[in-house]
């Protein structure tokens, strides 16, 4: 049994168990005509339960009691799509892609357009993701009568990718801009010219997804056998020369040495790449 704290919305109620421990609890109308200090009985099989363990979390619910609940519900349809396509995704989902849509929509009501000059790169590395977010554009339209632009579909990619079980700790953001980065380092020094629509671009780009979340969580390849590199460094020495530019972007730009063992392996790829 729990017990309303307050009524943040239609769809959205804040509660406290036995224990005091403090949960959002979301479902559809759940909060409609209800009020502080009302018990709840044991959840439906549609209700979804979020803990709060931090400050942030916190603050994001005090911000759902400003979005209509209508948002919330587009935030249960675009999980749901998620988990029916086979992912899984931290409850926090709900709270801060709510927050996002509110946000986009508002936006774009007021005139005000960003571009997410990363949107190509994100369809690319998540195309699961970037699916499921074209999908929530076409919802957005439908509901609401309001016309997203289509890079929002990646802006939507990004909160999935964040919030999925397994990655957490690595920013989808920080990942498809490093991708970039090293896209436009390796066009600029190599035959490899990345073109948006082009079958061996997008699986090169593929291939660098894998480098980039292996960057940022701390797991590079390393080996004290250099074969491969000195293999490659005598057979694909322009290659080779690409990669380099990337260790020393790398250096530079994010504090960090490329063992030799990513640098051959990020050659190969462009050897490949430049052949095809």
């Amino acid at each position: 049994m729990q017990i309303i704290k307050k009524v943040l919305n239609s769809s959205v109620v804040l509660v406290e168990d036995e224990r005091g421990v403090e949960r959002v609890l979301l479902g559809k109308g759940i909060g409609f005509g209800q009020k502080a200090g009302t018990a709840l009985p044991s959840t439906a099989a549609d209700q979804v339960f979020v803990a709060l363990d931090d400050s942030d979390h916190r603050n994001l619910v005090e911000l759902l009691a400003q979005i209509p609940a209508e948002y919330v519900e587009l935030t249960r349809a675009i999980v749901a799509d998620a988990e029916g396509s086979g992912l899984e995704l931290d409850p926090h989902i709900y709270l801060t892609l709510t927050d996002h849509l509110h946000f986009a929509v508002d936006r774009q009501r007021r005139g005000l357009f960003v571009a997410n000059r990363l949107a190509w790169e994100m369809r690319t590395v998540y195309p699961t993701e970037h699916a499921i977010g074209v999908r929530a554009v076409d919802r957005l339209r439908e509901r609401l009568e309001v016309e997203l632009p289509a890079e929002e579909a990646a802006n939507v990619a990004f909160h999935l990718v964040n919030a999925e079980v397994g990655k957490v700790g690595i920013d989808s953001q920080r990942v498809v801009q490093l991708i970039a980065q090293v896209t436009q380092i390796v066009s600029h020094t190599s035959g490899v010219r990345v073109n948006r629509d082009d079958l061996h671009s997008s699986r090169f780009v593929a291939h660098l997804q894998y480098f980039a979340e292996r960057f940022f969580a701390g797991k590079l390849l390393t080996s004290e056998d250099d074969f491969l590199f000195r293999s490659l460094s005598e057979r694909y020495p322009a290659a080779v020369a690409s990669a380099e530019r990337v260790r020393t972007f790398v250096r530079h730009e994010y504090d960090a040495d490329l063992p030799n063992e990513e640098v051959a392996f990020l050659a190969l790829h462009i050897a490949r790449a430049s052949s095809e």
